[in-house]
Parts: C-alpha cells; sequence; structure tokens
C-alpha cells in the first residue's frame, strides 16, 4: 500500500521511528531517515547510516540526513534533499522527542529547553516545513508519536515540563487537523503499554523488557493509519485499540515476555488501574512472604502495624531489616546513593538506605548524610515495591511514587531490588 510513498521520519535511526520506517520499506517505500546520530553513540545502538542498511534490505530506498529537529535550517534543508531526491513528501512521522522525568525543582533549564524544542518547536516546524509538499500528495499524513491529552494533574504532577511538552505535540494535532482538513490527515499515535527501547531501558533498568512490548505494535499501528484516506483525521489513537476494531486478537505476539504483566504508558487513567491490578496479582504469586509479618489480604485489606513512631515494627521495619541484612558491599560500590523514604500510613515516617557510606546501612530515621534521592509513597505500596508485587517504573507512572533528587541514582532501584528480592 505504501509502494513508492516518500516517509519523512524523525528519529528513526532507532526504536520506534525505526521499526515504522522498516515496515513501511517491506512494501517498497522510500524513508527519509531525519536523525541526528551519524556518528555511533557510546551506549544507544544505531546510526542514519545503519538504519538505511535495514530499510535498503528490507526492501525500501533511503536517506539518511542528519537532522537535529532543533535547528529549522538542518529540517529544511532535509526537506528540499527528499523533495529532489524521491519528488515529495507523502507521509510526515513526528517521532523524535526528549524525555525527563523530573518534578519542576529538579529540571534544569536545559532539559525544560531540550524537551520543548525537539518535543513541541520540532514537530511544529518539521511539520511547517513538510505541510507545502504534503498538500501535493495524493494521500497525505502527519502522525504525531504524542498522547491524548489528560488533564488529570497526576500527570502532571511528577514532571510537568516533560507533559507540557508532549501535550504540546498533541496540540498540534488538534491545530493542524482542523487546519488542514480535506488536505491532510493529522493524527497522534500512542501505546497502551510501555514499549521496549533504549530510553525505557535507561529509565526503568535491568528486567524492564519483560513489561514491555516490542516497537512492532507500534509499526502495525502505524501502518493502519498511514494507509487510511485522508479523510481519518483529528483522531487520538491508542495502539492495542487500533489494531483489536482492526481484527488483531493475538497481543502476545508483541510481548517480550508473554503472560508477563505489561506497565502501562503515561497519560492513560483506566489503563493504569486495570494493569496495576494485574500487576499486583502477578507479584502476589512469585512473593516470598516476610517471616512474621501479616501480609495484605486478597481483598485489599490493609495491614494492621503499630506505628513506626512509637516502635518500628509491622512490615515496613520487617522489609528495612531485610534490606539491611541483605546488603554487600558490592551493592554499594555499584550503587554510590543515599535513599530517604518519607512514608505516609501505618509504619510511616522517615525511613532511609545508605549504599554509599562504608558497608552501606538502612533503618528507621534520617539518614546519616543528606540523601541523594527523596522517594514518597505510602508504607502500604513501599512493601508491595520491596516484595517484587510493584515496580518501581509502574509505581512512579501510576503516581504512587514521588521522586525527587538524583534521577538516575533513582533508576538503580529497579537493579538493586532484582538484586534484594531473592534475599526478602
Amino acid at each position: 500500500k505504501l509502494a513508492g510513498c516518500t516517509l519523512f521520519i524523525t528519529g528513526a535511526s532507532r526504536g520506534i521511528g525505526k521499526a515504522i520506517a522498516l515496515k513501511a520499506a517491506k512494501d517498497g517505500a522510500n524513508i527519509v531517515i531525519a536523525a541526528k546520530t551519524a556518528e555511533p553513540h557510546p551506549t544507544l545502538p544505531g546510526t542514519i547510516y545503519t538504519a538505511a542498511e535495514e530499510i535498503e534490505a528490507a526492501g525500501g530506498k533511503a536517506l539518511p540526513c542528519i537532522v537535529n529537529v532543533r535547528e529549522e535550517q538542518q529540517i529544511i534543508n532535509a526537506v528540499e534533499k527528499a523533495v529532489k531526491t524521491f519528488g515529495g513528501i507523502d507521509i510526515l512521522v513526528n517521532n523524535a522527542s526528549a524525555i525527563s522525568l523530573t518534578g519542576t525543582l529538579e529540571t534544569a533549564t536545559k532539559k525544560v529547553n531540550l524537551m520543548m524544542d525537539v518535543n513541541v518547536r520540532g514537530t511544529y516546524l518539521t511539520s511547517k516545513a513538510c505541510l507545502p509538499y504534503l498538500r501535493k500528495s495524493r494521500n497525505p499524513h502527519i502522525l504525531n508519536l504524542s498522547p491524548p491529552m489528560n488533564m488529570n494533574p497526576m500527570w502532571f504532577k511528577n514532571h510537568c515540563a516533560y507533559t507540557i511538552s508532549k501535550y504540546g505535540m498533541s496540540m498540534c494535532v488538534l491545530g493542524m487537523a482542523e487546519e488542514f482538513r480535506g488536505e491532510v490527515a493529522v493524527n497522534a499515535l500512542w501505546p497502551k503499554t510501555a514499549i521496549h527501547t533504549a530510553a525505557m531501558d535507561m529509565l526503568g533498568g535491568a528486567g524492564i523488557e519483560k513489561q514491555c512490548r516490542k516497537t512492532d505494535i507500534l509499526a502495525d499501528a502505524a501502518y493502519c493509519i498511514l494507509t487510511k484516506p485522508k479523510t481519518f483525521t483529528g483522531n487520538f489513537i491508542i495502539d492495542e485499540v487500533l489494531l483489536r476494531e482492526e481484527g488483531v486478537k493475538d497481543f502476545d505476539v508483541y510481548a517480550i515476555a508473554p503472560g508477563h504483566p505489561l506497565i502501562p504508558d503515561f497519560f492513560l487513567d483506566v489503563e493504569i488501574d486495570t494493569t496495576a491490578m494485574k500487576q499486583e496479582r502477578y507479584g502476589a504469586a512469585q512473593e516470598k512472604k516476610l517471616s512474621g509479618s501479616q501480609q495484605e489480604g486478597a481483598d485489599g485489606a490493609k495491614v494492621k502495624t503499630e506505628s513506626a513512631a512509637a516502635k518500628p515494627s509491622g512490615p515496613v521495619a520487617e522489609t528495612f531489616r531485610a534490606i539491611q541484612g541483605a546488603m554487600t558491599e558490592e551493592n554499594v560500590r555499584s550503587t554510590r546513593g543515599v535513599f530517604q523514604f518519607e512514608l505516609s500510613g501505618d509504619g510511616g515516617g522517615t525511613w532511609y538506605i545508605d549504599l554509599k557510606n562504608k558497608g552501606g546501612s538502612a533503618g528507621f530515621g534520617k539518614p546519616p548524610v543528606t540523601a541523594d534521592v527523596v522517594m514518597s509513597m505510602s508504607s502500604a505500596d513501599f512493601v508491595k515495591m520491596f516484595t517484587g508485587k510493584l515496580k518501581p517504573a509502574l509505581a512512579f507512572m501510576s503516581g504512587k511514587l514521588r521522586i525527587k533528587g538524583n534521577m538516575s541514582l533513582a533508576m538503580k532501584l529497579e537493579k538493586l531490588l532484582s538484586q534484594l528480592n531473592s534475599k526478602l
């Protein structure tokens, strides 16, 4: 269906952008790889040139262009080169994106600028540069990888700048779909669950891929959208919902680990609730119970404990005692951070894990030195997190966990938990 069509895809050197490119390449499409990685990155796979080789091997034609979407002239140059090479542009996929899941006071100005420049301004300017050529196409489409706008404050409170930047991409869909109705289709696509990419590895740490789907699901959903007539416009599409409507029944093919609970993606309230419950049920089956502590019942009844302020006891205290006993010098060497936990509810108060000094320590009260990371959550969720029933990434994305401080250290928590869980 896309044979001979020219797709201009930002951020197509890896991940979701490359997956969409390869899907179109199988039809014999022309792909403009508009991305900034020309030289191999020290930690991230792929360049515009390795992506071009894969696209051509899949049956498409590739035009690798060095494009940093923060630079308008680079966008314009790539668009002109695409038109000169392939005769026009039929489809624009605004996939390039920057992310920093940090609170207002913890987000450096340069990070704010990066997210606004790449996500909002980059999407707007790339659309602007492509639109004169898209209007000449037989069935033109713009597809932004951005979410449906959800005004629930939960999606703003932990990462306000990131949310604003992604919703900015979605507002481009709202405005341009109406502005160019009848001429160019403009839609948004967003995943129902986390997608396994290099960015997700960075955010979630070791083992996160088991809770993710492959990029193929977004590629298949994008293909459905981009092959529809241009009258299909102004939609905010969730990948799984669309594919179910298209007749897909087996979603295990998209899972990294079929049968394993999946992390819901940002900005989707209802999906968070149902998937979180599945996640916790799965964790309960895997859990090694804390000796001598009462666990939460299947009906969700709260664990009865004494006040930690009066006498640290109950599941939270048991968990910290187990953490203290399970610590190794290797944990300290590999983590080099001090974590402070502000817990609400039964067994709440201030607790800490010191994985920076000497052999490490954990317990009730403030840490012996200033914490690098402060995490706030309910004591019940804390116990779930440290016994494998609730993944840190899921807790954060569903608003159950608030993080302040060094985010890169916070991301090491998942790895630390996988090491400690067998001993807890």
